[in-house]
């Protein structure tokens, strides 16, 4: 039986006044000292006060009969029931709990009421049954949290199809079997499979999901453990052979997907996809099914059993049965040893990713053996009838010959249909007339419906499926199906075999009705559109393929002129802004930078991290939409195994982009090694040609550019540290300025904008693909400095010296192409360094910071409210305590914002809780005096604005011999990046003014550890 949760029994313990149910049976208690309750004893006849309650544990002990415990063990000693039964009487709280007459040794009679009638008819005591596992449903935790873990916790669907839940209270409503109605609808309720022989519940500790016909009558009911098992049995039927169809309602449809579990149907039933049953097992496809699919006429069926070896083998079995009778068979392609509950729940969202598998399902072609073969009439039968004409020609399989012998046949049947059509005038049928008329085009036109072709010819119907697996001329194989009117045939051959056309002929006749000379000239003039739609299709695909669309001279002069722009990046931030993305002037050209580093040896790699809506997605977007979309690949999320089969160079100098960083959680591990050493290598096993098993390496090279979005606050360390982290900025400025522009999309502002901005993505565009990856030299690069008072700092040291070697990059249209020594390069210039540093400042800084940037930014705002009624109070900062409601009324954060960084400021000892008293919130007292302001920093980097051209320039100075020419960088946010005064939105929290970093790294690394 399933365990009853301790947390819950403690719950109970706890809830339930002992003294007041001891006083309910009629037990006087009185005050015996000062903490217990005493009384006579309920369970001897001793006269004098023996029984003592104590109210503070909510326990009894009788002395005279040396009993006691809690009220559960109370209630089992005076009603003489079982512990189950005494937990669910302190459950319901049941009336006659508090109406015993004294107590009793054993109880035969039930105190709860019966779930049952006892005198109902069988399918009356299923409704019953199953109506009182569906109220003990929502009872039980458990039983939620799976449903929930399995992703089918759905209201809807609980409801349709009546799930519940056996805990064996069943029993406990019901009475002894050694009372004459306890044993008689005992015995009914084991008939009918509810009870086993030993007395016990079939389906106890189980969800239960009935199976019922149109009619609401039970045909099955299947059961699943909840929960580990010591038998390792999870999945319990109902005893005898297995019945029923579950969710009958799908045979309405003519296209049905087929699960090998109930289960795995309601997983998708419960994401959109209703036209959904499931057999009983691998081994559990009935003659039942293929009668009802038969009977409803079913056209197609998508096998979506487990994607392991027992789930293949019943694929092929079942898609065999099921051709037979005319029944196209698709298998639904998971990854391996997955079934649809787990893909569900690993690729989301559900609803797009079970659309997605269910669109690549794999068509089953028909067995050579299959049932049709032993004489049925099903997709299997080719015998030859009596009185058919077979074609013509018989003895040409070719290629070369075929189609003009097929030409001369159309020809000879053109004539012949003339001739007939002429004798008999105008009692020549409209089918004869079309026949005729579209047998003189050699060429008729084909439809395409996404990867099928469909040709109609008068009430004949033809679609053609598979064209694209051919790759050569000398195959024409494919999947063909003819509809007339009710009637359709269905099979796959190759035009280019004289024996598959002519089966196809006899069967599509014979199960049409059609004149087989029909369908011949029909296949004729099918064959001569598709083999011009696969000539054209395969000589597309054998020319070389531009890497990219050619450009125009004028795209090219207009993508040379924004690169040889000497106000280069002032220019990317203006076109942002007239693309519509307003603000996050630094977000904005990082982004860009590191998109750019994709042509380096070393890329870098960007992490965007905000609240859930502040924009995270936007800004990647429309960063990416600056790149050529040949260079760039975006998912939503990935498998942990994907990044090793892309393709050994699908990745290389290109940008991958994923949505949310919690998509790729199962890939982190190939994500970290791709960016660290820029390449992937797996060796897995596969089978050769023979079927021996074998091991095959796969190897995926880089650099590869990688883009993360998340909502987390704590972003894993490993992978920090390897990226540039961008916080969206979320000020209420932002806020408003946003909305002024999506005000302004609607006017005729916003048209001309949104004109604009395609112009300007397609100069931007063709300006990356003229980008070169040419190799930088930096001839400062020994005299640059950078903080080392941490190792992590060894990683963002590579970092800053990539951004310098980016920006030169970017730059390469405006800087000579040097060669010494063989070897071409362009070199970085002070203003690279300049622009690197103030950008590294912002973004580098905050990778430095103890506090997540949002947080950083809250308690920035906690210092200003508490200076703020401070000064209104006239009181102290230690006695301004506050609480997380004035928190949100003065920030206007979320109170979930408010909670997940005030709890990460209370870790980090920035605020110190005072808890209140029974019933009151706790207020917090700020511990933070404002010293370091969190204004992003980084401490020890080279200010090429002050230092002498001659130290630096002369190879052989040094660090002591520049002297003080070389000074450290100061923290200001001013740039030639951003002219005419407008700065950059700061993405951190908005600091005082007036801070001013150390003289050299070890005193900026002080003076941040004082903080």
């Amino acid at each position: 039986m399933p365990r009853i949760p301790e947390t819950e029994l403690e719950d109970l313990k706890r809830s339930v006044d002992l003294a007041a149910l001891v006083r309910s049976k009629g037990v006087e208690l009185k005050k015996h000292g000062s903490k217990d309750l005493a009384g006579l004893s309920p369970f001897t006849d001793e006269k004098t006060p023996s029984f003592i309650v104590t109210p503070a544990k909510n326990l009894w002990h009788c002395m005279s009969s040396g009993q006691g415990g809690s009220v559960i063990d109370f209630v089992m000693h005076y009603d003489g029931v079982s512990f189950r039964q005494a937990v669910e009487l302190l459950r319901t709280k049941n009336p006659s709990l508090y109406k015993s007459a004294g107590p009793v040794r054993k109880s035969s009679v039930p105190k709860l009421p019966p779930a049952v009638e006892f005198d109902a008819d069988d399918q009356t005591l299923f409704d019953q049954v199953l109506g009182y596992y569906a109220k003990r449903l929502h009872e039980n935790p458990s039983a939620i949290d799976y449903l929930k873990k399995r992703g089918l916790w759905n209201e809807e669907a609980i409801e349709r199809f009546r799930i519940g839940y056996a805990d064996r209270t069943l029993g406990l409503t019901l009475p002894h079997k050694n009372r004459k109605d306890g044993a008689e609808i005992r015995t009914r309720l084991q008939r009918l499979g509810i009870y086993r022989e030993s007395g016990h519940e079939h389906f106890n500790g189980s969800l239960v999901f009935p199976v019922m016909d149109e009619g609401g009558a039970v045909r099955e009911i299947y059961g699943r453990k909840v929960g580990s098992q010591k038998s390792g049995i999870y999945h319990l039927y109902l005893p005898g052979p297995h019945a029923g169809i579950w969710n009958p309602e799908c045979l309405k449809s003519p296209e049905i997907i087929l699960t090998e579990s109930i289960i795995d149907a309601l997983t998708f039933w419960v994401n959109g996809f209703r036209n959904v049953t499931c057999i009983w097992g691998t081994e559990g496809f009935t003659d039942e099914h293929l009668e009802a699919f038969r009977k409803h006429r079913t056209q197609k069926i998508y096998l979506a059993y487990d994607r392991d070896k027992a789930g293949d083998r019943a694929s092929e079995r079942d898609a065999e049965r099921l051709q037979s009778h005319g029944i196209e068979c698709f298998r639904v392609k998971f990854p391996a040893g997955m079934d649809s509950n787990e893909y569900a729940l690993k690729v989301t969202p559900p609803e797009m990713s079970l659309k997605a598998v269910l669109s690549g399902a794999e068509w089953l072609p028909p067995s050579p053996k299959g049932y049709g073969a032993t004489g049925g009439k099903g997709l299997g039968h080719c015998v030859p009838q009596e009185g058919e004409i077979p074609f013509r020609v018989k003895d040409q399989d070719t290629r070369a010959s075929s189609s003009n012998l097929l030409a001369a046949n159309l020809a000879a049947d053109a004539a012949t249909v003339g001739q007939d059509i002429a004798t008999k005038g105008k009692n020549a049928s409209e089918d004869e007339l079309r026949a005729f008329g579209s047998s003189r085009e050699t060429s008729p036109a084909l439809k395409l419906s996404g990867e099928d072709y469909l040709l109609d010819l008068g009430p004949r119907s033809y679609r053609v499926r598979g064209l694209q697996k051919n790759g050569s001329l000398e195959v024409l194989k494919v999947n063909l199906r003819l509809v007339c009117e009710d009637r359709f045939h269905l099979d796959t051959l190759d035009f280019y075999r004289s024996k598959d056309r002519e089966a196809f002929v006899r069967a599509a006749a014979s199960e049409t009705t059609l004149e087989p000379d029909l369908i011949k000239r029909d296949l004729g003039k099918l064959l001569l559109a598709l083999e011009q739609v696969q000539e054209e299709r395969i000589r597309a695909a054998t020319e070389p393929q531009p890497s990219h669309p050619e450009m125009t001279e004028e795209e090219q002069a207009e993508a040379l002129e924004l690169l040889r722009s000497p106000d280069l990046l002032h220019r990317i931030l203006a076109d942002f802004e007239s693309c519509g993305i307003v603000g996050e002037s630094t977000n904005k050209l990082t982004g860009y930078l590191a998109c750019v580093s994709r042509k380096l040896d070393r890329p870098l790699a960007v992490i965007v991290q905000s609240t859930s809506a502040a924009g995270k997605s936007t800004l990647m977007e429309s960063i990416l939409a600056f790149i050529p979309e040949e260079e760039r690949v975006k998912y939503s999320a990935m498998t942990g195994q994907s990044l090793y089969y892309l393709g050994e160079t699908n990745l290389k100098n290109k940008i991958l982009a994923i949505v949310e960083e919690e998509g790729a959680e199962k890939a982190s591990y190939a994500l970290k090694l791709l960016q660290s050493e820029g390449e992937l290598t797996i060796a897995s096993t596969g089978k050769d040609d023979q079927g021996r098993m074998k091991t095959e390496e796969y190897h995926v090279e880089g650099p590869v550019m990688i883009f993360l979005t998340t909502t987390a606050v704590d972003i894993d360390e490993e992978l920090l540290n390897r990226c540039l982290v961008l916080t969206v900025d979320e000020s209420r400025e932002q806020t408003k300025a946003i909305h002024d522009l999506q005000r302004e999309a609607e006017t005729f502002e916003g048209l001309k904008r949104k004109v604009e901005r395609d112009r300007i993505l397609s100069v931007h565009k063709n300006a990356q693909r003229l980008l070169k990856p040419l190799p930088v030299v930096n001839p400062f690069a020994k005299q640059l400095t950078f903080l080392s008072d941490r190792t992590r700092t060894r990683r963002d040291h590579v970092k800053y010296l990539t951004l310098i070697r980016t920006i030169a990059l970017l730059h390469q249209h405006q800087r000579p192409l040097k060669e010494k020594d063989g070897l071409e390069y362009i070199e970085a210039t002070r203003s690279d360094i300049e622009e690197a540093n103030r950008i590294a400042h912002e973004v580098l800084g905050r990778s430095l910071d103890e506090l997540p940037p949002q947080t950083r930014r809250l308690l920035i705002l906690l210092r200003d409210m508490v200076d703020s009624r401070c000064r209104e109070e006239k009181v102290t900062p230690d006695v301004c305590l506050f609480s997380r409601r004035q928190v949100r009324r003065f920030t206007g954060w979320t109170e979930f914002q408010v909670r997940t960084h005030l709890n990460k400021l209370q870790e980090m000892e920035y605020i110190l809780p005072h808890y209140g008293g029974r019933g009151q919130s706790f207020v917090y007292e700020l511990l933070f005096n404002g010293e370091d302001d969190g204004r992003p920093q980084m401490c020890g980097l080279l200010d090429m604005t002050t230092t002498k051209t001659s130290s630096i320039e002369n190879n052989g100075s040094s660090m002591k011999e520049a002297g003080s020419s070389i000074q450290r960088a100061s923290n200001e946010h001013g740039s030639s990046i951003w002219k005419n005064g407008s700065k950059p939105s700061n993405q951190g929290p908005s600091g005082r003014n007036g801070h001013q970093p150390g003289e050299n790294a070890q005193e900026g690394a002080e003076n941040r550890k004082a903080s």
